[in-house]
């Protein structure tokens, strides 16, 4: 086996591995393994949240030895950190340890952070940079984003009949979609950093917003509820009693909102509900993403998943493009995002189609 191929499948196990730290905290999930001359794994390791050692010490500190890393290649999936917060630079532990080759897949985009690779090179360490790029870009997306943009990266998500209806006629939507479904939402819930609902969504069906397993038990990562708009939530609202708090944003400046959050350190935010919060964020352009699970059912009626985004005339359309079609149980996952334009988005369902799941 060639030393690309080996370097190509650590660095899917590093991908693999950065899944198990905490997906919602200010840091990144990064992921490390360490492979000897002869391209045998010989350490792994993962950053398991703000605080604890980074993934590339993290690895180093299971070896026996640390002599062993000498010559040694690191596989990482972010570029090797280059500044002192809460721990040391990990670009400087790689170069103590001797190793004689890193390989990472995606720059670091922070101001302080970055320039990893630039010192690894400068100590006489062989460096390469981009490989599976795109693959690891995926997993710390929100994370990238909003480290570039300085706000979260926004999910609107909701649920819907195949007439686009979200509800029926007399309000009722407990279920509209299957298990499957509703536990692939609690996942991503408990991935995002806040999750965000309207005060109707609250008034009308008095959600708790925390994220569970399939026995209904609580997650060990639990989002932030934010509650938007500016009617009262009764005291007795089963959402303030959420294990992580609840912010009440009685305001409709969305940007502000973000902003804020953003402060906060939170990356990811996870809008919930309902049509008129989520219809705000797609009208202001401020949807990075949309989840849409699509069950094989008909409802009919006024209640529908999305209503006024701005849209008067059919060249105004949101184009989104699809970067991921999966089958949960009986109900579909769409999952899509803004298309450049109209022309980019055609080429790009020509040549890249989504992945889809059986």
């Amino acid at each position: 086996m060639t030393r690309q191929r080996h370097e190509a499948d650590a660095m899917r196990r590093a991908i693999e591995l950065s899944r198990r730290g905490p997906a919602n905290g200010a840091n990144p999930r990064v992921g490390c393994v360490i492979l000897d001359a002869s391209g045998r794994v010989i350490a792994e390791g993962w950053h398991r949240g703000q605080g604890t050692a980074h993934a590339e010490v993290a690895a180093l500190d299971t070896l026996s030895d640390r002599s062993l890393a000498r010559g040694a290649t690191a596989v990482v999936t972010l570029e090797p950190c280059n500044h002192t917060g809460t721990t040391g630079p990990c670009s400087e532990a790689l170069i103590a340890a001797g190793v004689g080759r890193v390989v990472y897949a995606v720059d670091d985009p922070g101001v302080s952070s970055a320039g990893g690779g630039q010192r690894l090179r400068g100590a006489g360490i062989d460096v390469e940079e981009g490989l599976l790029r795109a693959e690891a870009t995926e997993n710390i997306l929100p994370w990238l984003t909003a480290m570039q943009r300085g706000t979260p990266f926004v999910t609107v998500k909701w649920a819907s009949s195949l007439d686009g209806r979200a509800a029926a006629a007399d309000g009722t939507s407990q279920w509209i979609t299957g298990p499957a479904a509703r536990a692939d939402v609690h996942r991503r819930r408990a991935e995002a950093g806040a999750i965000a609902v309207g005060t109707g969504t609250v008034l009308a069906d008095d959600p708790g917003l925390t994220a569970r397993d399939a026995e209904g038990l609580e997650l060990p990562e639990q989002p932030i509820p934010v509650i938007v708009g500016r009617r009262s939530v009764p005291r007795h609202s089963r959402v303030l009693a959420h294990p992580a708090g609840v912010i009440e944003y009685p305001h409709r400046d969305l940007p502000g909102l973000l902003a804020s959050l953003a402060e906060r350190d939170v990356r990811h935010v996870f809008v919930e509900g309902g049509p008129t919060l989520a219809s705000a964020f797609l009208a202001a352009g401020l949807a990075d993403e949309v989840l849409v699970y699509l069950a094989p059912a008909l409802l009919g009626g006024p209640a529908t998943a999305v209503t006024d985004i701005g849209v008067r005339t059919i060249s105004e359309q949101h184009r989104m493009r699809f970067t991921h079609v999966e089958r949960l149980g009986d109900d579909l996952l769409l999952v899509a995002r803004p298309a450049v334009s109209p022309d980019t988005d055609s080429a790009d369902t020509d040549s890249a189609p989504p992945k889809e799941d059986d």
